[in-house]
């Protein structure tokens, strides 16, 4: 009677059972576009995003993933209060124009004038009369009397021509405005009121991304995660400006989660994800609720044990096929979780029908990754550890409870909890655009090999070929001990 549950049992597959057969191609790596969707509403120019860990994602890695192309999710290990204020973090640092104007009054002195310069490490300000700009005193206005007349009035020197912008000027213009006129800054008014500045500077330094992923008002895109049943915080970063909410649980097939999808569907005007899950039945289910986005994985991360400890979970190759081939009937992008070591196994998810990935371990050890870095044995490193880990599940705001359904109350002691994590540390990596550079860089070369273009190309066009475990072992270096580590292939990962 048992065995009859295991007769008919399918086989499961992940990265490592398959390799890709290089095709007749055309296409050069350097030629590749690797543009894809995060969601039904939003792409992005590479197909990354970091998790949503308390050792991987905080607004300055989310900023490094936008200026790169990708996207970041930020954690809820939290108060709601905090998370927003990563949210508005991420897109205040994309704002070409400066809200927070530091002006002047003209019947302020020459020496205030100077004085608040020198404080706020500015060169210039603009002279504001009842929010109206009547000009601008600069450093070179007031250099010749500063030390003779500095109690004269800011409005008997101030360059009275004022040369200003409305709101929705283009970069590219604004630029070429301040080039022609030969001005450094160009205040931003509405109806002749101030509401910001723009300097050259910030133009010039926003050219140095031109793959960044924005919004449509040139801001960073940004995610962040939200509990299951958590309703006031998924509202609460749509009103901060979260692009994308993610629910963020273990197990979201769990009907009651897709029912409660719905209900923060319908209050949010972002795009919504839910994950995780690893089966076609599951991706039916929420897609009937109208999600945006399917996030896919159930226990294959580095540092997750929940199929040690529950016994559960598909392995991750088969499930984001099988999610991905329903996903496809919606049109709904699909997001790889977890399992991903190498740029190859990235490569791979996509090739069977992922739009994206989701890197943890693979980003955790970069500069911008939350945490302090600290030396063992010599080498540096940077801790990592599971939503589901003891840590995680009793420090912070004990994310990792609600997201694995066990529910703390009081002092609960660490022995009435149930972790499917663990904590530990990966080696340092330095800043996350040398790490993305290498990942993006051997996902172009397979698309090379299997003459893919784009993304779409790549879930089109990719042949798989079963391997042996020998089979395997044979793609790594042997009979070799390596003396310079390479970037994209760390050997103190495979110890």
């Amino acid at each position: 009677m048992y065995f009859k549950k295991l007769e008919n049992a399918p086989e499961g597959y992940t990265y490592d059972d398959f390799l890709m057969i290089p095709s007749a191609s055309s296409v050069e790596p350097k030629d590749v576009k690797t543009k894809s969707r995060v969601s039904n509403n939003h792409d992005l120019n590479i197909p990354i995003i970091s998790s949503a860990m308390d050792t991987v994602t905080e607004s300055a890695m989310a900023i490094a993933l936008a200026q790169e192309g990708g996207i970041g999710l930020i954690h809820r290990n939290m108060t709601i209060e905090e998370q927003v204020e990563e949210v508005k973090n991420v897109k205040t640092s994309s704002d070409l124009t400066i809200r927070d104007v530091i002006t002047i009054s003209p019947d302020s002195t020459i020496k205030d004038a100077n004085d608040i310069m020198n404080y706020e490490e500015v060169s210039g300000l603009p002279v504001v009369e009842d929010d109206t700009v009547i000009g601008i005193i600069s450093k070179r206005d007031i250099i010749p009397i500063i030390n003779s007349d500095y109690n004269k009035k800011v409005k008997d020197f101030m360059t009275e021509e004022v040369l200003t912008i409305p709101e929705s000027t283009s970069p590219d213009d604004a630029l070429d405005i301040a080039y022609e006129n030969k001005v450094e800054r160009l205040p931003v008014v509405r109806d002749g009121k101030i509401m910001g500045i723009v300097t050259v500077r910030d133009i010039l330094e926003r050219k140095k991304f031109p793959n960044a992923s924005r919004d449509k008002k040139g801001k960073f895109l940004v995610a962040a995660a939200t509990g299951p049943f958590d309703l006031e915080r998924a509202m609460a970063l749509d009103d901060a400006g979260a692009d994308i909410i993610a629910i963020d649980v273990a197990h979201a097939h769990n009907l009651n989660v897709v029912n409660s999808s719905k209900t923060i569907k319908d209050n949010i005007d972002a795009d919504l994800i839910a994950g995780n899950i690893a089966t076609s039945e599951a991706a039916e289910d929420l897609l009937a609720k109208e999600i945006d986005g399917l996030k896919v994985g159930i226990g294959p991360g580095s540092i997750c044990t929940t199929r040690i400890i529950a016994g559960v979970g598909v392995p991750q190759l088969t499930a984001v096929s099988q999610v991905a081939d329903v996903a496809a009937q919606y049109d709904v992008p699909v997001i790889a979780d977890g399992g991903l070591r190498f740029s190859g196994d990235i490569a791979k998810a996509i090739a069977v029908g992922a739009d994206s990935v989701m890197l943890g371990s693979l980003l955790a050890g970069t500069h911008e990754a939350p945490g302090d870095v600290v030396i063992m044995n010599g080498r540096k490193f940077k801790q990592y550890r599971g939503m589901g880990s003891l840590g995680a599940m009793t420090g912070g705001f004990g994310a990792g409870t609600d997201r694995y359904f066990q529910e703390v109350k009081g002092s609960m002691k660490h022995s009435k909890l149930v972790p499917e994590g663990v904590e530990g540390v990966v080696p340092y990596k330095g800043p996350v655009s040398e790490v993305l550079f290498q990942l993006i860089g051997g996902l172009k070369s397979s698309m090379g090999y299997c003459g893919a273009e784009t993304i779409k190309d790549m879930k089109e066009k990719s042949k798989f070929i079963k391997i042996t475990a020998s089979g395997m072992a044979e793609s790594h270096p042997h009979d070799l001990t390596i003396t310079n580590e390479s970037p994209n292939y760390p050997t103190t990962r495979l110890m």
